[in-house]
């Protein structure tokens, strides 16, 4: 770990404020990378927190890391996934926050040359199809409260194109974009909020396996970063914390980058 990198991690793991005491958040993905942090996070905030993920020992640890819910789910099924929101009412007595972010990134999708088909439709269901099922089943729960904050985890590259392609991630993570841009507008006047959680790479445990893998194909991604890092997965928590929040009460239908400059650079420093 770098220098430049320990400071942004030191300095966003420790919040300055409460903003979220007695609201109750679901994070899909919970167990590891961007869904274990956020969860650390918004729990450091005040948030109930309900832990999700498909890996029953992975989702168990990070909820009794933090004093939270566990619940196993597989987030292409939509009876699993109308159960884990009832599960959070249940528990707490509302949903307030659904930060829906468990996806994938298998090595078989590249190329849309070399990509199969059965390789692109797994993709498009946990990456795409599982956050239209937690929006569904998320929002009669916040129209009845009339209150509520929808983070979707979209992509830097939903804006920006690569030449290095994971064409089904790509292409879900715009159809993660649009819709919550659609949903943000439908229904801003009940009080729901939905926005778009643009990442740039981050040192999670996903991008790290896939890297280890290839260090040439992480060192062609590195070098269009401004900053020169990837970010750290707190960094990303952070930007859902203030989502979640009523500090972030007029940002909505938003893609909220957090990427470093990547897509707002041509040429970075050397």
């Amino acid at each position: 770990m770098t220098d430049q990198t320990a400071a942004a991690t030191e300095g966003s793991a420790t919040p300055v404020c409460r903003r979220l005491v007695g609201r109750t958040a679901v994070i899909t993905g919970a167990g590891s990378g961007i869904g274990l942090a956020t969860a650390r996070r918004l729990v450091s905030e005040g948030a109930n927190v309900v832990c999700a993920d498909i890996d029953e020992k992975a989702g168990k640890a990070a909820a009794e890391e933090v004093g939270g819910t566990f619940v196993q789910v597989d987030v292409t099924d939509s009876d699993q996934v109308e159960a884990l929101f009832k599960a959070a009412y249940d528990t707490y007595g509302s949903v307030d926050v659904a930060f829906n972010n468990a996806g994938i990134s298998p090595a078989d999708d590249d190329s849309i040359l070399t990509t199969g088909l059965d390789a692109w439709k797994r993709v498009q269901e946990v990456n795409l199809t599982s956050v239209y099922l937690c929006c569904k089943h998320a929002l009669p729960y916040m129209q009845r409260q009339g209150r509520g904050s929808i983070i979707n985890t979209a992509s830097f590259v939903a804006v920006m194109g690569a030449a290095t392609s994971q064409i089904s991630y790509t292409a879900s993570k715009g159809g993660v974009l649009s819709m919550s841009r659609e949903l943000g507008v439908q229904f801003a006047r009940e009080g729901i909020r939905v926005n778009a959680l643009c990442p740039g790479p981050v040192n999670t445990p996903l991008l790290k396996e896939l890297f280890a893998k290839d260090p040439e194909r992480a060192a062609r991604r590195l070098v269009h970063v401004p900053v020169g890092r990837f970010a750290e997965p707190e960094e990303i928590a952070a930007a859902v914390a203030f989502l979640a929040s009523d500090d972030a009460s007029f940002v909505n239908a938003a893609e909220f980058l957090v990427d470093g400059g990547i897509a707002g650079a041509y040429v970075t420093p050397v």
